[in-house]
């Protein structure tokens, strides 16, 4: 067990041997911290919260009362084999938080990355990927193998379907259900999900030029109002933008879907 001297445990806590707790670090009373957990400087960790497994967590993250990090995921193939749990820097997660750690029929890891707001009952499942500065509303779950891209939204009482991409700048709306891909900057909701237009409120779709803007309204276009097929619209990616940034957010996440994306 490594214990920074700088790092604040409630004695009603328990953090077992093996443990790695970093400088400055804060666990609220009733927690348990197992062995194999690191936990990088500055996190916060707040009451009756644990975190167990092989669960590695960068600096600065704040966990809300009553969570379960890293806790055996719920797929029924899982034999207690030595998968993990990633979780990167600057994270804010809510209370009642579940994440659960991969699964050797995955990726053997589920990773979140750094700068993400989960709310008040948020549940990540086993083998997802949630890149950096997303959002995720109340009592919302992400099923197991999820790509979750960067800067995309999630509203709350949201399911997610198992091996969902949600590119990046996607949002969903409040009470969806998903069940297949969300192209980058689509709006989409209802049960089940339906595109509904492109979503000009995020920050990174206001921080893009207006050559790359149009090239997201022309994209929403021909999926779209034309109703492509999406090898004609990823032919068309490549003659349009293949040298603009987000022409290979289009190209990454067309590459990843796998499921067919929201009609």
């Amino acid at each position: 067990m490594s214990i920074s001297p700088t790092s604040r445990i409630a004695a009603s806590s328990v953090v077992e041997s093996g443990a790695v707790i970093g400088a400055f670090v804060s666990i609220g009373p009733f927690c348990v911290i197992s062995a194999g957990v690191v936990i990088g400087e500055g996190t916060q960790v707040g009451a009756c919260s644990v975190i167990t497994g092989l669960t590695t967590i960068g600096r600065d993250n704040i966990f809300g009362q009553y969570s379960s990090i890293g806790d055996v995921n719920q797929d029924l193939k899982y034999a207690n084999e030595p998968t993990t749990l990633v979780i990167g820097d600057r994270n804010h997660i809510s209370k009642n938080a579940t994440i659960h750690r991969g699964t050797v029929q995955g990726l053997s890891s589920t990773i979140v990355g750094d700068d993400n707001r989960f709310h008040s009952s948020v549940h990540i499942g086993h083998d997802c990927v949630v890149g950096n500065r997303t959002r995720i509303g109340d009592n919302s779950g992400l099923a197991g193998h999820v790509e979750l891209n960067d800067d995309a939204q999630v509203g709350f009482m949201c399911a997610i379907h198992q091996f969902c991409v949600l590119g990046s700048g996607a949002r969903i709306l409040d009470q969806a259900g998903v069940v297949q891909d969300v192209p980058p900057f689509v709006m989409a909701g209802g049960n089940h999900a339906k595109p509904m237009g492109v979503n000009v409120e995020s920050n990174v779709f206001q921080a893009l030029n207006a050559v790359q803007q149009n090239l997201i309204h022309e994209l929403y276009q021909r999926l779209y109002h034309q109703a492509l097929a999406i090898d004609d619209v990823k032919s068309a990616l490549q003659m349009w933008g293949s040298d603009l940034p987000v022409a290979a957010l289009y190209a990454r996440f067309f590459s990843r879907s796998r499921r067919g994306i929201v009609r």
